[in-house]
């Protein structure tokens, strides 16, 4: 066997070992900050009726979270740089789960939009976190697909919380307590315990992980070092830089349109297929996974063909638009199968590009302006989180129906995929 061979069968086997160690782990904690996330989106199907919150109060106090997600975002991911990610992580999750399980408590609007604010500030950094984490673990060519991988949790978490939020929903009564108080309280606290997980079995860098082999940590640690190396060489750009460069800026404005779309969907659509089907909330919950689990097989399709042929505009900017035609499509069929049917094609499209985009920042960005970088996309992409649930809400509020928010959905991933393709011309950083 040549030296070339055995380069290739150390890589196989080192990659593959990573991933089976790694990202099974970090998908469970994604899906857990998800649903903690996102499970409110089920908990207004009996908590808007029971508090009396308007769509336009709901849509607010959803959205807010990202408020202060995007506050905290930066210097929490600055921080994750200095003290490593297995501590900072942690950090987040045991915060985020009490929290999360706080929302219980919610009597008022105030109370509601200040829990909210709360979690996304203990929120803030998981998954920019969680990107930068990877960089240090997979060269350039095979990260959009561990990306994919990863972030498939968005999918699964409503493929599993879809379900699991129904059946807690009937818990309504028990002990005294409205069936949204068990759904915070029953999602919130596997955060707190995960996170004590973590401190244990997450490992900061290849030149720690006693689980590899010896010659697996040399080639993967001398891999990512001249991959880092090279991308400073070429580009040799610092955090101030990467935090002002047009570019950046450019990556973070395609994000914001995405999170829109995604997060105006996710934290709308059991609402929206309620109002299509009429279903009880035990089985909106569980026909509500169906458009996320054709998302996670998209989002794993696209990842591995972008790794395979190397490209990534054309496989952000198609799944975008794609994502457009069904918020079309879902704004004008109000029967029940064709506008499942629509969403669903809404849910591969805009969730689809979500591995080929997390795979550019590590391109041309390292070190703390990688941290930053990445940071700055997400905050901003973040603020999109509340401006798709906070749009659909206020125009609910205004028209009674979803046609128009689903249409405002819908323009945010068209723009999206344009400013995309434009980024193909754009200087890399440095230029």
């Amino acid at each position: 066997m040549s030296a070339h061979d055995e380069t290739v069968v150390l890589e196989r086997a080192t990659l593959a070992k990573v991933t089976r160690r790694l990202i099974p782990f970090l998908l469970l904690l994604y899906v857990i900050a998800w649903l903690d996330r996102v499970n409110v989106g089920f908990a207004a199907l009996q908590m808007n009726r029971d508090l009396g919150f308007s769509p336009a109060v709901y849509g607010f106090g959803a959205g807010v979270f990202f408020v202060g997600y995007a506050l905290f975002e930066i210097p929490s991911n600055l921080i994750l740089a200095r003290v490593g990610a297995r501590r900072w992580i942690a950090r987040i999750m045991i915060t985020w789960g009490f929290v999360s399980a706080s929302m219980m408590f919610v009597r008022s609007e105030t109370t509601f939009y200040a829990l909210r604010f709360l979690l996304g500030v203990a929120e803030a950094g998981f998954l920019p976190g969680i990107i930068y984490y990877l960089t240090h673990w997979y060269p350039a060519a095979a990260r959009a697909r561990a990306v994919s991988w990863f972030m498939a949790a968005i999918p699964l978490s409503i493929v599993i919380g879809g379900p699991l939020t129904g059946l807690i929903l009937e818990m309504k009564g028990t002990l005294g307590l409205a069936g949204w108080q068990w759904l915070f309280l029953i999602e919130g606290l596997p955060a707190v315990i995960l996170g004590v997980v973590v401190l244990f079995y997450l490992t900061d860098t290849p030149e720690q992980a006693r689980w590899l082999d010896p010659e697996e940590r040399t080639w993967l640690s001398a891999r990512i070092r001249a991959e880092q190396a090279q991308a400073k060489s070429r580009h040799s750009v610092g955090l101030r830089q990467a935090l002002l460069h047009p570019t950046v800026w450019q990556l973070a404005l395609i994000m914001f349109a995405c999170q829109s779309g995604s997060y105006g969907l996710t934290l709308w659509v059991p609402q929206i297929l309620k109002g299509l089907s009429g279903l009880s909330d035990l089985h909106v919950g569980m026909i509500s996974a169906i458009p996320y689990v054709c998302a996670a097989i998209g989002m794993v399709l696209i990842g591995t063909h972008s790794d395979r042929t190397g490209e990534r505009f054309l496989h952000i900017a198609i799944p975008s638009t794609i994502g457009a035609i069904g918020f079309t499509a879902s704004a004008f069929l109000l029967s029940p199968i064709p506008g499942m049917i629509a969403l669903t094609i809404a849910a591969i499209g805009d969730l689809g590009s979500r591995g080929p985009f997390w795979a550019l920042p590590g391109r041309f960005l390292t070190g703390s302006a990688s941290a930053g970088g990445i940071a700055l996309i997400n905050t901003i992409g973040s603020l999109g989180g509340f401006v798709g649930p906070y749009g659909v809400g206020l125009v609910k509020n205004a028209t009674g129906d979803f046609t128009g928010g689903l249409l405002l959905l819908a323009f945010m991933l068209f723009a999206s995929a344009i400013a995309t393709l434009h980024l193909r011309r754009a200087p890399a950083l440095g230029a």
